[in-house]
């Protein structure tokens, strides 16, 4: 069950994101994560949706922004400790990005440097760092970099090792639930108040949760629809195709006489 509008915190992706669509906490932000300066961001969209092609998975970005070079940022919160998922979705990530600008009209060569940041509010590669930055390297002399324009971080709220400047243990620190410690995560803070009392978001919120719940709930059915139609072609009985898919009797005859079963 998805959780009340009143029990979401930062940790969760849908007050995360709408967060960081205030352009200059976003700004900041990407200032501690990666230790840089930034002059300015934009969002090229208002919900930046990457569907290449009717066939493939679309991908929703969080947060995706764009600073005064053209470098394109996504950030996302994630909680969700599959961090072989996660690997692999950083790289379907980064092959949609590319697509996406090369079906824009981008040559190869002008291809925009890309940052894809996970904030995990878990210990990641069972080490204790707070932070793991990505970029491709020689395997054979580990001085000589791809230089491919691509980089990957994963952030650890619960790393352990002293690798961080104190502004980012601050803000990682208040994305695990620690109360605010300087201006700007208190900043922060004060702008998931602000949020919470959003009721046009509350809403929003609250259909999201809904179409959430529909869609478990078919792909459970989808699940057990397939499961249904193994077992009958396995000549298990009826009886027993509804006790191990929850399925009706009579929802089981019919996947039956679909599919020339029964």
């Amino acid at each position: 069950m998805a959780k009340s509008y009143d029990e979401l915190t930062i940790q969760d992706n849908f007050i995360f994101q709408k967060i960081m669509r205030n352009k200059r906490i976003c700004k900041q932000t990407l200032e501690r994560l990666l230790n840089i300066d930034i002059k300015d961001i934009s969002y090229p969209e208002e919900e930046k949706t990457i569907d290449v092609r009717l066939d493939s998975k679309s991908i929703r970005m969080d947060v995706y922004v764009n600073d005064d070079k053209g470098a394109i940022y996504n950030i996302e919160m994630q909680t969700s400790k599959d961090m072989e998922e996660l690997v692999k979705r950083t790289r379907y990530y980064q092959a949609l990005i590319d697509i996406d600008l090369l079906e824009k009209g981008q040559d190869y060569e002008n291809l925009n440097n890309t940052f894809i940041i996970f904030i995990c509010t878990f210990e990641v590669f069972s080490g204790k760092l707070h932070k793991y930055t990505f970029r491709n390297l020689c395997m054979e002399n580990h001085g000589i970099e791809l230089e491919d324009g691509t980089t990957k971080m994963f952030l650890s709220t619960k790393g352990e090792a002293d690798d961080i400047a104190g502004p980012l243990k601050i803000f990682l620190d208040y994305m695990d639930g620690h109360a605010p410690a300087d201006d700007f995560t208190k900043e922060i803070d004060s702008e998931v108040v602000v949020a919470k009392n959003r009721e046009e978001w509350r809403r929003e919120y609250m259909t999201l949760a809904l179409e959430i719940e529909k869609e478990k709930k078919k792909a459970v059915e989808e699940r057990n629809f397939a499961a249904a139609i193994e077992m009958l072609k396995d000549n298990l009985p009826v009886e027993k195709v509804a006790k191990y898919t929850s399925l009706t009797i009579d929802q089981i005859k019919e996947i039956g006489k679909k599919n020339a079963l029964l």
